[in-house]
């Protein structure tokens, strides 16, 4: 099994790093069933159904510049569910970016169904907000802990306090997204030394963590920041493309 955790950005240049092994992995399991071309469902959120057809149509852009795929398109309005029963025999899921709060209570009906995926063998990406709510805990959103700002307003996703929920469990570290980019490094190193998270990562945008049994690798334009606890304080490393980490899955 693997999962792919996409820290946003949609640099053209970028896709084949950042998507191409992704659809290696769906195209090997479609040629196992008999399909010559990988099969993915992908599932977003958005404001309302047009514009989470609008965001489906902008990840399918980026697949497509790294392979050849056929993609099925479920959608879900902010404050609602996707439906309990995705398409049948995909290779592949992709769950995209926007309101972390939002595809946190849209994936409820298909969170058993996303693990069992992932448990036999069907490829996970998550892009963005599909990333974060991949974690064992996720981060919600929130800029704010006790008084302090740890990132930019902007990044609150319409929280104010820092929150983790329970998210999909696909990995046990949290995620944050457009760490480079939008600051967010800065929220998972104090969700950490908070003791709100135990470890976790920040993904750059156009940039992959792939995280498997057997361990985990970096590829795309950018680095990955690992920030984890130790005795009170913060070990923050960096990895950048083509780094290969230890065993991240179980």
């Amino acid at each position: 099994m693997s999962v792919h955790l996409v820290g946003g950005g949609r640099t053209a240049s970028a896709a084949p790093a950042v998507y191409g092994p992704f659809l290696a992995e769906a195209a090997m399991l479609a040629r196992a069933r008999g399909r010559s071309v990988p099969q993915v469902a992908v599932l977003t959120v958005g404001d309302d159904p047009d514009r989470a057809e609008a965001a489906a149509a902008d990840l399918a852009a980026l697949l497509e510049l790294a392979g050849r795929v056929v993609t099925s398109v479920v959608v879900a309005a902010a404050g609602e569910r996707f439906p309990a029963d995705l398409p049948d025999g995909v290779d592949a899921v992709v769950v995209g970016g926007g309101s972390t709060p939002a595809y946190l209570r849209a994936v409820e009906p298909v969170r058993d169904l996303l693990r069992q995926y992932v448990r036999h063998a069907v490829p996970y990406l998550g892009y963005s907000a599909g990333a974060m709510i991949a974690a064992r805990r996720a981060i919600a959103g929130g800029w704010l802990l006790g008084g302090l700002p740890v990132t930019a307003a902007e990044n609150g996703e319409g929280l104010d306090q820092l929150s983790v929920e329970d998210g999909l469990g696909l990995v046990p570290v949290s995620v944050d997204v457009h760490a480079a980019q939008a600051g967010t490094l800065t929220r998972l190193i104090c969700a950490v030394r908070s003791g709100l998270v135990g470890r976790g990562v920040a993904i750059d945008e156009d940039t992959v963590l792939i995280m498997k049994r057997d361990g985990g690798a970096v590829a795309g334009a950018g680095q990955v920041w690992s920030v984890a606890g130790v005795a009170g304080e913060v070990d923050l490393r960096v990895l950048g493309p083509g780094t290969t980490m230890a065993p991240t899955l179980g």
